[in-house]
C-alpha cells in the first residue's frame, strides 16, 4: 500500500478558520493538480469530521479522467473511505451515494443499530476499540485491493496516520493568505509529538496559483 497525504494550508499552516468552515485556499490549477491525484488513486480517505464540515463528495471531477479509469476497468471514481471512530457519518452524507464504492471505518464500540444504518449504504470495517485502529483498518483496505491511498484530512487524520507510520508522501499547496486563530485545525493536529520527530525529505517544489505546491517523502 502506498499512502498519500494532500492538502491545502494557509501560509501560516491552517486548513481552514476557528469556525472550522470551509475557506478557499487555493485556486482552479491546483484543484485540477487534486483531481488528478483522485483519478490515479484506488481510495480516498477522509476523517468523519470532514464529512461533517463539509459533507464532500470525493469523486473525479474531470470527464477525460473519468472516462480514462473506465477503459482501464476501474469505476469513473476511486472508492471513499471515512475513518469515523463513532459512526457519526450521517445517512444522507454526499460520500454515502452510489457514485462510488464507500467504506466507513468505525470502532468495536459503535452501536449495532449505528453499523446496521451505515451499511445499508457503505462496506463497514470495524478496527479497534475507543479510536480506529488505523494500521488494522488500513490493512483491511488493501485485502480489499485498495493500494494506492489519497488521504485529503482533516488535521486530526493526518497527525494520526503519520504517528502511525502510515504515510509515504506528503502534498501540500501552500496559498498565499493568512487565517490565523489559535484555535483553527492545523494540517496535523492530535497530540503533536514532544519526540522522535518524523523526518520529512523534499522531493520537489512547483509553483501554483500563486502558492507553492510542497511534496515530500516521510523518511
Amino acid at each position: 500500500m502506498h499512502v498519500v497525504v494532500n492538502a491545502a494550508m494557509s501560509a501560516d499552516g491552517k486548513l481552514s478558520s476557528r469556525r472550522r468552515e470551509q475557506v478557499r485556499i487555493s485556486g482552479e490549477a491546483d484543484f485540477d493538480r487534486m483531481d488528478a491525484l483522485r483519478a490515479a488513486s484506488d481510495a480516498v480517505v477522509v476523517g468523519v469530521g470532514t464529512v461533517l464540515a463539509d459533507d464532500p463528495h470525493l469523486t473525479v471531477k474531470d470527464d477525460e479522467r473519468r472516462q480514462r479509469r473506465l477503459e482501464a476497468g476501474e469505476s469513473p471514481s476511486p472508492a471513499r473511505v471515512v475513518v469515523d471512530s463513532s459512526g457519526r457519518t450521517p445517512p444522507d452524507a454526499a460520500v454515502l451515494d452510489d457514485a462510488a464504492e464507500t467504506y466507513v471505518c468505525v470502532t468495536e464500540d459503535v452501536p449495532a443499530e449505528n453499523v446496521d444504518g451505515l451499511a445499508e449504504r457503505a462496506t463497514v470495517v470495524s478496527a479497534g476499540t475507543g479510536r480506529v485502529d488505523l494500521p488494522e483498518a488500513f490493512a483491511a483496505l488493501e485485502s480489499a485491493g485498495l493500494e494506492s491511498i489519497m488521504v485529503e484530512g482533516g488535521g486530526e487524520l493526518i497527525f494520526s496516520l503519520v504517528a502511525a507510520d502510515l504515510v509515504d508522501e506528503l502534498r501540500v499547496f501552500v496559498g498565499p493568505r493568512l487565517i490565523g486563530g489559535r484555535d483553527a485545525p492545523t494540517l496535523a493536529d492530535g497530540e503533536g509529538f514532544v519526540a522522535d520527530f518524523p523526518e520529512l525529505e523534499l522531493e520537489d517544489v512547483e509553483r501554483l496559483d500563486g502558492g507553492v505546491v510542497l511534496s515530500w517523502r516521510l523518511s
